[in-house]
């Protein structure tokens, strides 16, 4: 639905084992990966384009093998904790120096933005940050807006998820745009109003898209739904057009069809022989509803005339 594109920059700051960023590759690639491994400009786009950042050391392991694999034995997944970049580790500011957004017409801003990693360039950004916990860390809390509430008085902790969607659109160029996985209630709770009218405050909400219950079972059964944003912009030199409007149409989808039972089991579909339909691959085909979804927004996307997918009709 994103549609990254082979001169795009992407992250995810929640990357975990780098589901997404795999993804993201194999897409522009075009789905394309043989038994002799990824040629000259696959590896290049893999080990330049794609990035992720987790805190957990053993899930950065595990990304950092599938991201070698399908690059050339370079790879940009950092362990960090993306929300406090005063922190990070001298590998991390190094990788993604190259990807701070500069301030030219602001030396005040471009100076504190070099020191203390805020805002960068990336053009797509996917992830699913975590839902559990609070942050109570005042040092943390007050970088981000988010944790003022009734009057601009910080709060004592804020939900991790919150401050993900704030810090998300930090690292989102002008025009940029993401999706995130949020829990269902980010979306209709009363008391969470200031949350979505920070949003679209700063993006333009391009879909939501609800998840069936069973989508991230066996592991959880909280009710999600994925948000789709693009950064307003009306600066072409600045990042790809985005006017900022008041009245415009949303894509609004839900899955009824998760691919798993209610144990998480996947579930594939079946052929009239009773056995299971296979892919191109030998892969049995999981029974979703996800793709028909993604269809679904396409057509809408080349209707409402985005960027990011007009040129490909």
């Amino acid at each position: 639905m994103l549609n990254p594109k082979v001169d795009e920059y992407m992250i995810d700051t929640a990357a975990g084992s780098c589901g997404f960023t795999v993804h993201t590759i194999f897409k522009v690639w075009g789905n394309e990966f043989t038994a002799q491994g990824p040629n000259k400009w696959q590896s290049d786009y893999a080990s330049t384009y794609v990035y992720g950042i987790d805190f957990d050391a053993r899930s950065v392991k595990i990304a950092k093998a599938l991201n070698l694999i399908a690059g050339d034995g370079r790879t940009n997944v950092y362990r960090a904790n993306s929300l406090d970049p005063r922190n990070w580790p001298d590998d991390a500011r190094v990788g993604l120096r190259d990807r701070l957004q500069r301030f030219p017409k602001d030396r005040t801003k471009d100076d504190f933005n070099q020191a203390n990693y805020r805002y960068f360039g990336f053009d797509v950004l996917m992830t699913n940050p975590p839902f559990a916990g609070d942050i109570k860390d005042s040092r943390i809390l007050h970088q981000f807006d988010l944790a003022q509430k009734d009057g601009n008085k910080w709060q004592s902790k804020v939900g991790r998820d919150i401050l993900f969607i704030e810090r998300n659109l930090e690292f989102l160029k002008p025009g940029g745009r993401m999706c995130i996985v949020l829990p269902q209630g980010r979306y209709n709770n009363t008391s969470d109003e200031y949350i979505r009218k920070f949003v679209t405050d700063k993006a333009r909400i391009l879909a939501v898209v609800g998840l069936h219950g069973n989508t991230f079972k066996p592991h959880t059964g909280t009710k999600t739904s994925v948000l789709f944003l693009q950064k307003w912009n009306d600066d072409l030199k600045a990042g790809p057009i985005c006017k900022r409007t008041d009245n415009y149409p949303v894509f609004m989808a839900t899955s009824h069809n998760s691919g798993k039972d209610n144990s998480g089991d996947y579930l594939y579909k079946m052929g009239t022989d009773k056995q299971p339909l296979l892919d191109n691959h030998g892969h049995m085909i999981v029974d979703h509803d996800l793709d028909q979804i993604a269809d679904g927004f396409i057509d809408f996307a080349r209707r409402q005339k985005f960027a990011f997918w007009e040129e490909e009709i």
